[in-house]
């Protein structure tokens, strides 16, 4: 039975004359087709040998060869649903970038732009030049600068700035802010040298005053990815500021997500913004681009202009310094803050933030009604739960959001959670009380024609 089978498998060259195979060609390209073939004759060969294959013909071998190619041709890096109700996923890429600033990459992409040409002058520019004014503007800084994330900014800081110098940080703001890199350590090769003060749960101003000398330079690191609760005193930015001033020091602020929004209409009051810690008289505040501000991935860097300039003559800048898209889709996110109710609108992080429950919950119900009864399988109904902001930010402060709960006899939830990453679009979700949580907060109406079409295959 087997010898009989395996010589029904077909030769490369018969099956290459078949139209669909030409068409695969004509999409994928000849050695991206060879090479599938082979896999797809090789896969059956094997399927015979271990017995699983009863019978076949040209077509499953096409078909299988089809399936491969398909598979190849997606990118590694593409778009998911994300169903996990995180707004900032950082394994799902933080921040999605508002309309204006897609189509802003996209614009420089494509053609030569004027990144580091004056248009006015006709002679060479600065690349920053797009985003200094704006940032400026919307922050009351002197200056500004822009490198590719916010270690990269804290680290380009303490290299220009504090360089064989002691820096006083508390020590309960010594934080790790992600993939295990800390901020001892950031500052260990910058050349500083930490100088610890206080405690993990108190640190008074009077703990920084008596380890101050000339050559000190103060770090206050904004506790943004945790909370300590209870017994617990810090030094405020303002109180660090003036202490800065009246010893002739500089004083640093990593700020960490950095929002250029009062989030206080929806009960957030631990969040500074930017435009307060420059008011509070930090000489160097540092932020991140793609969290909280909604824009790409990037590090931003403003303050006092004599620190600026320091940074930018800094070897470590040209190392750390950002693209042309990642600058066209910052100056687009910026721009859309002078008026906050547009950026509210335009920038989808903090539209999702600021989500109205009953709006969601509608959202929900209409999600519902798509997808309920399109799986004999599946028991689908509405529920409500708990977002979260994610990315590090905003630890502790949950969004009331809205919920499809899946639930099946027969389908079990982890089989669920798999199949639904296994489709083109891979639908991100998550189990909860042995049950598939689709979390509306972070699904785009435009997809729910899709996840119903998805959950209707579930088996």
């Amino acid at each position: 039975m087997k010898n009989e089978l395996l010589k029904k498998l077909p030769k490369i060259d018969e099956l290459l004359v078949e139209a669909e195979i030409a068409e695969c060609i004509e999409l994928f390209g000849r050695n991206t087709t060879l090479e599938a073939l082979r896999k797809s004759v090789d896969s059956i060969r094997a399927d015979i040998l271990a017995g699983k294959i009863e019978d076949f013909d040209n077509a499953v071998v096409i078909n299988n060869a089809l399936e491969i190619c398909r598979k190849s041709a997606q990118r590694n890096l593409r778009k998911v649903i994300n169903a996990t109700g995180t707004i900032l996923h950082t394994n799902l890429g933080r921040s999605r970038l508002s309309k204006s600033a897609c189509d802003a990459v996209i614009d420089v992409a494509k053609n030569y732009s004027n990144l580091e040409y004056n248009i006015e002058k006709g002679s060479r520019g600065e690349r920053y030049d797009a985003v200094t004014d704006l940032l400026k503007k919307l922050t009351g800084a002197e200056s500004s600068l822009v490198v590719n994330n916010n270690a990269a900014a804290v680290l380009l800081a303490l290299s220009a700035v504090a360089k064989d110098k002691r820096v006083i940080v508390s020590r309960g703001e010594q934080v790790e802010i992600g993939g295990m890199f800390r901020v001892p350590e950031i500052m260990e090769q910058s050349g500083s040298h930490l100088v610890e003060v206080g405690t993990t749960n108190k640190t008074h101003l009077r703990d920084y005053e008596s380890k101050i000398d000339e050559n000190s330079v103060i770090l206050k690191v904004h506790t943004s990815n945790y909370k300590i609760i209870g017994f617990t005193q810090d030094v405020s930015l303002k109180e660090l500021s003036e202490l800065g001033e009246k010893k002739n020091l500089p004083v640093i602020y990593d700020l960490g997500s950095g929002s250029l929004v009062d989030f206080g209409c929806v009960g957030i009051h631990d969040e500074p913004t930017v435009q307060k810690s420059v008011a509070d008289g930090a000489d160097i505040v540092t932020f991140s681009g793609d969290k909280l501000l909604g824009g790409p991935q990037a590090g931003i860097i403003v303050g006092k202009e004599k620190y600026i300039n320091m940074m930018k003559k800094h070897p470590l800048t040209r190392a750390m310094r950002i693209d042309k898209m990642t600058i066209a889709a910052l100056e687009a996110t910026l721009r859309e803050y002078p008026e906050e109710d547009r950026a509210v609108k335009n920038i989808p992080v903090l539209g999702q933030i600021l989500s109205d429950s009953d709006e969601l919950c509608k959202k929900a119900e209409k999600l519902h009604k798509l997808i309920n009864g399109c799986n004999r399988e599946i028991i689908s109904k509405v529920i409500k739960d708990k977002g979260t902001i994610g990315g590090g930010s905003m630890p502790g402060h949950v969004i009331d959001t809205y919920c499809i709960e899946l639930k099946s006899e027969n389908i079990n939830p982890n089989s669920m959670e798999l199949q639904m990453r296994g489709f083109d679009i891979p639908v991100i979700a998550r189990i909860s009380n042995n049950a598939l949580i689709l979390d509306i907060l972070t699904i785009d109406e435009e997809d729910f024609d899709y996840l119903a079409g998805c959950i209707k295959q579930l088996y």
